[in-house]
């Protein structure tokens, strides 16, 4: 298998048995029910991780509509007189530009500059804010940066859990699900609304660079009838089930915390975060940091990587060393099959001096094998995001 990438050998599958040490998704039963074979552990919660051949799921996904439970992605509620304060100091996005009704991508910084979280944000009112968390504990670093900075603001977790509708027809299904104020929806705002008499809070937004809509059940004790109402309205349109499509986040140059960057990274080290860090007056945690770090340079940038593969090849397990004229220089964080690119894609950490697209590298496996990789440019495809913003 020379000069092609190539899955890991020796992994093998258990069981992860459902227990009252993590919680389930007002959505889990349906999911069972609708055919998921494995699940993940994440934010204390049941992830969907496979129903069918990823491959299938991700041309589900391309061509039509697909379904995900994405629970997992824990609300945090931060409210109160001083909501806007504690929100606007937890990230490097300047709040003043974000309207009631409006969603950001807005990564959580530490003292430190570090990153703790890269949640989607969305205003639901002057001062009150719905952070949608990646996998860490965040909840409890907001509490303390609010007791820190003496703020009058409160900290919950309310009821509110998100499934994702995306795909292209995703538009189609939900004009019959929520009628035809969702064409109203612009690309990363919101609509409070109801599904078959069920209150939910609807965001144009996904985890995938295609047309997307994640849906906020805020009555936990109706997950089951929501899930089925998508599918029956779906049905039509060819929807089903998914898990979260490594292939198609990666194409979009969509990035997982804790798996692509971690708290000891910053927003100017990885790709596409450093216009996220927002020139502002007020103050916010990290900010002193940032600044210094935007006047003096990062030694070393999360990009993309490419290499030659096959279609068998399943996604990494874990970091591969990524090596440069023989020499260890990075790790690759995430590598998997394309079907569109046909090729294997993915994001690696390189040196300041190696991060320019198309420079040559190497991943090296657990056998000792070498694949030839290149640097390249992320998003992979649809850099401006015409798709999900059409």
């Amino acid at each position: 298998m020379s000069g092609k990438a190539r899955a890991i050998p020796d992994v093998a599958s258990s069981t992860l048995y459902f227990g009252p040490w993590y919680r389930k998704s007002p959505f889990f039963e349906a999911t069972l029910r609708w055919g998921c074979t494995a699940y993940d552990v994440y934010n204390h919660m049941y992830l969907p991780a496979y129903y069918d051949d990823p491959v299938a799921e991700y041309w589900a996904l391309v061509n039509d509509v697909t379904l995900w439970d994405v629970a997992v992605e824990r609300v945090v509620q931060i409210s109160g007189p001083d909501g806007f304060a504690l929100a606007n100091a937890l990230t490097c996005r300047d709040l003043t530009r974000c309207a009631a009704g409006q969603a950001k991508y807005a990564p959580l910084i530490a003292p430190d500059g570090g990153i703790i979280n890269d949640p989607v944000l969305l205003r639901r009112d002057e001062d009150t804010f719905w952070l949608c968390l990646a996998d860490s504990d965040a909840y409890l670093y907001a509490m303390g940066l609010a007791r820190g900075w003496g703020l009058d603001a409160a900290v919950s977790l309310p009821e509110a859990y998100p499934v994702q509708v995306q795909g292209p027809k995703a538009r189609d299904v939900m004009r019959e699900l929520a009628g035809e104020a969702i064409a109203g929806v612009k690309y990363y705002w919101t609509l409070d609304t109801a599904i078959a008499g069920i209150p939910v809070v609807i965001s144009r937004t996904g985890w995938t660079g295609e047309i997307g809509y994640e849906i906020f059940l805020t009555d936990p004790a109706r997950g089951d009838e929501l899930w089925e109402t998508i599918m029956e309205a779906g049905a039509p349109h060819g929807i089903r089930p998914i898990a979260p499509c490594e292939a198609r986040r990666i194409e979009a140059g969509i990035f997982n915390y804790n798996s692509d960057f971690t708290l000891e990274n910053n927003p100017f080290e990885v790709t596409g975060m450093e216009r996220l860090v927002e020139a502002q007056d007020t103050d916010y945690a990290g900010k002193a940091a940032l600044e210094r770090i935007r006047e003096q340079g990062v030694t070393r940038k999360l990009v993309g990587i490419q290499a030659a593969g096959d279609p068998s090849f399943a996604e990494i397990t874990e970091a591969r060393p990524v090596l440069a004229a023989g020499r260890r220089v990075g790790r690759v964080t995430d590598l998997v099959w394309s079907p569109r690119l046909e090729r294997n894609i993915g994001y690696a950490w390189v040196p300041i001096e190696l991060a320019d697209p198309g420079t040559e590298l190497q991943i090296q496996w657990q056998t000792g094998e070498r694949t030839p990789a290149q640097t390249a440019a992320i998003p992979f495809l649809d850099p401006h995001k015409h798709v999900p913003a059409a």
